[in-house]
């Protein structure tokens, strides 16, 4: 069961990305099943409809594209190379921006189809412009002028509510409701374009016209991701090492603190005799493993020289480099490379 948990968390961090669209689109489909669920109760007065349908409108999508930043495992790999000190590598904001961009543009889509669902349902938005009717062309328009601001108001108010509305006399219910749910979808269709459009342009149209810049904030992006990954899996592998290590020399003392103990206890009645030796650590593997690093200080140094001075993003260079760890330097002389061959006789 372990090894099918194992493989199946694997394959899926190898397939990240189709993880993540696929866990946007999860959440998608949640958002549209939680606004079916939810029970809109415009409360039909009129200081409170329309801050009561923002609230439905606007809440929800910014809850729910947080939820999506969170969920993204990115986000802190983000806040990570933001955050550290600039060291022997330099940030470029041109991978932070593309970053971003890429996990915000997941993140979106939940709201965006929170926003469009509660727009083509029309409820959120009649609710919320329900006093705006044109009564003077949609109803009995002889009779407001005689009618006070307020009362008006109040009256209009009511249309979401068909148990308490006493307005009939001035404007038809049914047809107020038409006209404000016509409105709606024709603002949630137009919306639903826009932001499919957009999506288009971002996706297709602008990696054409900065193909290299986009090239490049790709790469490092995916560089940064792979590098952190192998340095986790490094610390874990070392941490490993180190605790087997630890614990098999906290296990030889043991033995040979009993050993002593008992040569001790043996010398009023038996002659001396030679101790035995010490057996040689047998972890060599994971002493290979430790790479040199065999004491917390250490550790705790290489962490920190970690965060604050990133080794610079050029191979095969002894020198410290100076300016910005992503460009490349000007070019090398070559070095002379001297073999030298011992023959047995």
């Amino acid at each position: 069961t372990m090894d099918k948990f194992r493989m199946i968390f694997q394959f899926l961090q190898s397939n990240q990305e189709s993880f993540m669209n696929g866990i946007c689109g999860i959440m998608a489909l949640a958002s549209a099943q939680m606004y079916s669920a939810f029970d809109f109760n415009c409360p039909c007065l009129p200081g409170y409809n329309a801050a009561y349908s923002m609230g439905i409108l606007l809440a929800p999508p910014l809850v729910l594209f947080l939820l999506g930043l969170v969920m993204n495992n990115n986000v802190s790999m983000l806040a990570e190379e933001w955050k550290r000190p600039p060291g022997h590598r330099a940030k470029d904001p041109a991978v932070l921006r593309y970053m971003f961009c890429s996990m915000a543009q997941r993140a979106l889509i939940a709201p965006v189809v929170w926003v469009a669902v509660t727009l083509l349902d029309g409820k959120c938005f009649l609710c919320a412009f329900c006093t705006a009717v044109p009564v003077t062309a949609l109803g009995n328009g002889s009779l407001v002028p005689g009618l006070p601001a307020p009362e008006l108001a109040r009256l209009l108010a009511r249309v979401p509510c068909p148990e308490i509305y006493d307005g009939d006399w001035l404007l038809a219910r049914e047809v107020a409701v038409r006209y404000l749910r016509c409105i709606s979808q024709a603002l949630g269709w137009s919306f639903v374009l826009l932001t499919t459009l957009l999506a288009f342009v971002v996706r297709s149209v602008r990696p054409c016209f900065t193909q290299a810049a986009f090239l490049k904030s790709k790469y490092w992006s995916h560089y940064i991701d792979i590098e952190r990954k192998l340095f986790d899996e490094t610390c874990t592998e070392h941490a490993k090492a180190f605790a087997k290590v630890c614990i098999q020399q906290f296990f030889e003392a043991m033995n040979h603190d009993l050993e002593l103990g008992h040569a001790h206890g043996a010398l009023a009645t038996a002659p001396a005799s030679k101790a035995a030796p010490i057996p040689p650590d047998g972890g060599e593997e994971e002493r290979e493993k430790l790479r040199g690093i065999t004491d917390q200080g250490t550790m705790n140094r290489l962490l920190t020289s970690w965060h604050k001075c990133k080794p610079p993003l050029r191979l095969g260079r002894e020198e410290t480099l100076m300016g910005n760890g992503w460009a490349g330097g000007g070019p090398r002389p070559l070095r002379k490379e001297v073999a030298t061959y011992f023959s047995k006789v």
